[in-house]
């Protein structure tokens, strides 16, 4: 990709990766091992600026754009996967807030960018997942308050978060058209914490559930118009889909440099095994199916970055990627054989990692779903 980016985008690539290989691999095992929250790594990237790589430099950021910010997820995630999720946080909340905010929600973002303010975002519930218009936690309009009552489910940041931007019903009888954003501080009365999810991988994003007991929050803390939040939580995904391709993206080249080290260096039948066709074409298809992968981000990217509509784009890139990333570190986590298995070899860590990819910001059956309709519609 050298030959198609900028000087600047280049630049950015190159201090993410320095950073991703001299502060975060060093440290992605004992991340994964502890499973508690990387403040120090968080506040590392807080620093380089990587935050605010994709906001206009007039709302504090770097002016770039949303390529930029999926080559520097890539290079994060290649360290790791569970830092490179860290990162998409505050970088999708500062671009939300930029868009839909008032001018009092926008006071947050220099904190998100310099991670002294953690945010979270809580749309998924424990019964309702993908089927987000179905979401039961309620916000009722009290006076100058909404009062809100509900739990939300796999809060990533839920633990260590400041702020959660809640989506909730505002008007219960109207499905889909009746859903708020509401920002709560997570100090006011009735925000309960769950314990910390145990989860498969992607350890250290101190997830949890959490629950809404009568939590009286302003009116003023409403994100955007009065039963208007489905539509930018949809649009929001679609940036988010690039975020999660591009992590997927990273933890496979990860994956694909490990197997091909170890390829050279793991000798059977007296030769290294990389000699051996049956490995050969395991390589190969990891770095064909990875280089389309990263054209399809890309042109996903720039397209946002154009202003064009890329539900059909987002969902291609998601889905490809995800998938192919699936299919390739367990190919490579195959070359390593037995070690593979063991947790000596960041191999192992990235198996597990990589399955969420499949799973978050809408799965890959929700994906094939808006593909074929994209289609259907284009072709009808």
């Amino acid at each position: 990709m050298d030959q198609i980016i900028t000087d600047e985008q280049r630049m950015v690539r190159d201090t993410a990766r320095k950073l991703s290989d001299e502060v975060i691999a060093p440290v992605a095992a004992r991340i994964d091992h502890d499973d508690v929250f990387p403040r120090d790594i968080y506040l590392a990237m807080a620093e380089l600026g990587l935050f605010g790589v994709a906001l206009p430099e007039d709302a504090g950021g770097a002016g770039m754009d949303a390529v930029t910010a999926c080559i520097v997820m890539e290079e994060i995630a290649r360290g790791s996967g569970a830092v490179g999720n860290a990162f998409a946080i505050p970088v999708e909340a500062a671009l939300f807030l930029n868009h839909h905010g008032s001018e009092q929600h926008k006071k947050l973002i220099p904190g998100i960018l310099d991670g002294s303010v953690i945010s979270a975002t809580a749309v998924t519930e424990p019964d309702h997942g993908s089927d987000v218009a179905s979401m039961r936690t309620i916000a009722r309009r009290e006076g100058d308050e909404f009062v809100i009552t509900g739990s939300k489910a796999w809060v990533t940041f839920g633990q260590v978060a400041d702020v959660i931007m809640v989506f909730a019903k505002t008007d219960p009888d109207d499905g889909h058209k009746g859903i708020s954003c509401i920002l709560v501080e997570t100090d006011r009365a009735g925000v309960h914490r769950g314990k910390s999810e145990e989860l498969l991988g992607m350890h250290g994003l101190a997830e949890c559930m959490i629950a809404f007991d009568n939590v009286r929050v302003p009116v003023g803390n409403l994100i955007g118009p009065e039963n208007g939040a489905f539509k930018m939580a949809m649009e929001n995904f679609n940036f988010s889909r690039l975020m999660m391709s591009s992590m997927a993206l990273g933890m496979a080249q990860a994956a694909m440099e490990d197997a091909i080290s170890y390829a050279h260096d793991r000798k059977q039948f007296g030769k290294p095994i990389f000699e051996f066709q049956a490995i050969q074409f395991m390589i190969a298809d990891m770095a064909k199916d990875i280089a389309a992968a990263r054209l399809l981000i890309h042109h996903a990217a720039k397209l946002y970055d154009l202003g064009q509509p890329i539900a059909l784009e987002a969902a291609q890139a998601k889905l490809f990627t995800t998938d192919m990333a699936q299919v390739h570190i367990s190919n490579a986590l195959q070359i390593h054989g037995g070690n593979g298995y063991s947790r000596e070899f960041r191999i192992e860590r990235l198996f597990r990692d990589v399955r969420l990819s499949q799973i978050y910001e809408g799965t890959n059956q929700i994906q094939r779903m808006i593909i074929a309709r994209q289609v259907g519609k284009m072709y009808a």
